[in-house]
């Protein structure tokens, strides 16, 4: 037996015995003082055929939430020409927050949420990688030289999910991504850096190892496509506990800050909700689903929720008549 074999071998042991002990003997607290927020898409909102400025002020003021997490898309912001930006819609939207006393973390980058994940403009899909990330630390720099003075803004998260190969992506690049987070500090060195991974299929060290703040996604019950036609729902077989055990790790060996950056509050589902009926959305988000990932949270012992499908509960509310979501929500900001 070689000697990378045997090393290999004691560190996969001492592993599933550490998992093991955080399983069956190491139990959390419930969490009872979460800091909740929500993520906000202006892009969402639109596709919902909502107005999206209303939808943002009563998550403002109906709501009642103090932390957003902002999604920002490349291809709205700089989408008819290289180096034309359109800022209009995120100026109000951060000047908002402020008014209300909200903080906000913006994402900023190519891949920044909301499907196909990746929002690359038109003019830059016929460019090459090396072309496409130029254009995308030129973007970048935009961004945070016009925001970085701006008290709104208490982080910034680069990509969404960069580590995970989710969505519709040209590339993914690690050694890009350190180049986006060291432009980002250059430029502001006063706010830390969020990076994202997916919560249930990834350990989270990559992102500690680069961020400032390790962002986790989670998702309880999800719509698994083999293609276009074919497919069927999923449970996420991991118990609360689990993402302690990564946070204690991440906190153990990389002193970073850990929190929920996307928290399922809308269905997952094949096709867009317009197209969907409700009793088919329902199977993966109705009330009770909602109220049983609130209380996943809080057995988590972590102190930080961003609810992500703040849009769909509004759509739900006004178009369908059912604010019952929304009402249910509006009870952890209180």
């Amino acid at each position: 037996m070689s000697k990378f074999f045997k090393t290999t071998l004691i560190v996969l042991v001492v592993f599933f015995m550490l998992f093991l002990y955080a399983l069956f003997i190491v139990k959390p607290s419930e969490q009872k003082n979460i800091t909740w927020g929500v993520n906000f898409s202006q892009m969402q909102t639109e596709a919902l055929k909502l107005e999206w400025k209303k939808v943002y002020l009563a998550i403002l003021e109906d709501l009642g939430t103090q932390h957003i997490k902002l999604h920002t898309q490349w291809d709205f912001v700089e989408g008819t020409t290289s180096g034309d930006y359109y800022f209009n819609d995120i100026d109000w939207q951060l000047e908002q927050a402020k008014k209300h006393n909200v903080d906000i973390i913006y994402v900023v980058g190519m891949k920044t949420g909301r499907w196909p994940e990746c929002h690359v403009p038109s003019w830059a899909k016929k460019l090459s990688k090396k072309e496409q990330q130029d254009s995308i630390l030129h973007y970048l720099k935009e961004v945070v030289i016009r925001y970085k003075n701006n008290g709104a803004i208490v982080a910034w998260q680069a990509e969404n999910e960069p580590f995970f190969n989710f969505g519709i992506c040209p590339w993914y690049d690690a050694d890009f991504l350190k180049k986006e987070v060291a432009l980002i500090k250059s430029i502001d060195n006063t706010r830390p850096v969020v990076i994202s991974d997916s919560g249930e299929q990834s350990m989270w060290l990559k992102a500690a190892k680069l961020g400032d703040i390790v962002g986790f996604t989670t998702y309880r019950r999800a719509w698994f496509h083999i293609n276009n036609k074919i497919g069927f729902y999923i449970n996420f077989p991991i118990p609360p506990i689990v993402y302690w055990y990564k946070a204690k790790l991440v906190q153990s060996f990389f002193s970073k800050k850990v929190i929920g950056v996307e928290l399922q509050a809308e269905p997952w589902i094949n096709g867009s909700f317009h197209e969907v009926p409700l009793f088919e959305q329902e199977k993966t988000m109705n009330l009770l689903k909602f109220k049983n990932n609130i209380q996943y949270a809080r057995a988590t012992g972590l102190d930080t929720f961003y609810l992500w499908g703040a849009e769909w509960m509004y759509w739900l509310k006004e178009s369908k008549q059912n604010p019952e979501i929304w009402d249910e929500a509006k009870k952890l900001f209180m």
